[in-house]
């Protein structure tokens, strides 16, 4: 494994957990992780990477060793106020290289429209966005909050790193014994009473009261100026959150149609978490698409 080294620096109040791979003088790489993630969770791909990258890769606010904020819950636009933070600390004036898995997808595919100047090249791995909503669903899902607030959510802890490690693979039958441990690690912590826990803020899991609109994520998307490499895997299951197979992948197409520069690619024998499944095919998209 290559190693890598952990930095803090101050993004809007908060210590914002900063991972490092590779020399500080090659290009940089950055890469942002999906939602109940951590940063640690692209060593694989990284690992895969055959030219001389520095591949940055933060923990999300209220992810892995980041402050969560002094609040109940999250708001979306945050996470691009944060990655507009951390580019301007990294490169104030260049325009870089970004790649985001799932919600890390869905950040950058949106701030690639609304700073397009600050992108040389964009990367999206399953970065979907959600399913369509009809204004119909506002007041059930403004109740919902408000109940989840009342009742806020908590994680189950686990007595072992083990049990980590095989909560990973339950999620990903994909997922390698070496490459478990390695992500339980990185994943959990151990806590006072001597129990694993989540490096995750529970209240990342409440439902958001704003309706996803996909035509303001589209008209993001259009501003886009930079070519992009649109990844997806073959067995994907986007369509848990994206509704019937067939009617999804019609939504997502057309929303790739939105997109000025984009090539796409699949990988094979993969899922959702593909930088887990497949780094190395992975690793050569990345390296083909960038160079």
């Amino acid at each position: 494994m290559k190693s890598s080294r952990s930095e803090f620096i101050k993004v809007r109040g908060l210590n914002y957990h900063i991972r490092h791979w590779g020399a500080e003088d090659a290009p940089k790489l950055f890469m942002v992780h999906g939602w109940m993630d951590v940063s640690a969770s692209f060593q694989f791909v990284v690992d895969c990477l055959r030219h001389e990258w520095h591949v940055i890769a933060p923990d999300w606010r209220g992810f892995g060793m980041t402050d969560k904020p002094d609040a109940d819950c999250y708001w979306f636009p945050d996470y691009l106020g944060d990655l507009d933070a951390i580019l301007d600390h990294y490169s104030p004036e260049d325009p870089v290289n970004l790649l985001g898995h799932s919600m890390g997808g869905n950040v950058v595919t949106i701030y690639a429209g609304v700073r397009p100047h600050r992108i040389s090249k964009l990367v999206n791995l399953e970065g979907f966005g959600l399913a369509v909503t009809q204004p119909e669903q506002a007041p059930k899902r403004y109740a919902d909050w408000l109940d989840e607030l009342r009742q806020p959510p908590r994680m189950r802890t686990y007595t072992s790193r083990s049990e980590v490690a095989a909560r990973l693979q339950k999620t990903n039958p994909r997922l390698r014994d070496d490459r478990a441990e390695f992500l339980s690690s990185h994943w959990s912590a151990q806590n006072a009473t001597g129990e694993w826990e989540i490096l995750g803020d529970p209240a990342h899991k409440l439902i958001s009261p704003i309706l996803y609109h996909v035509e303001e994520v589209t008209a993001c998307w259009k501003q886009i100026a930079a070519p992009v490499l649109w990844v997806e895997a073959d067995h994907t299951d986007v369509w848990r959150w994206m509704g019937p197979k067939e009617t999804a992948r019609i939504e997502i197409d057309r929303r790739i149609g939105f997109i000025p520069k984009v090539e796409t690619a699949v990988i094979n024998d993969a899922g959702h978490m593909l930088h887990h499944d497949q780094p190395e095919a992975l690793a050569g998209l990345i390296e083909r698409f960038l160079t």
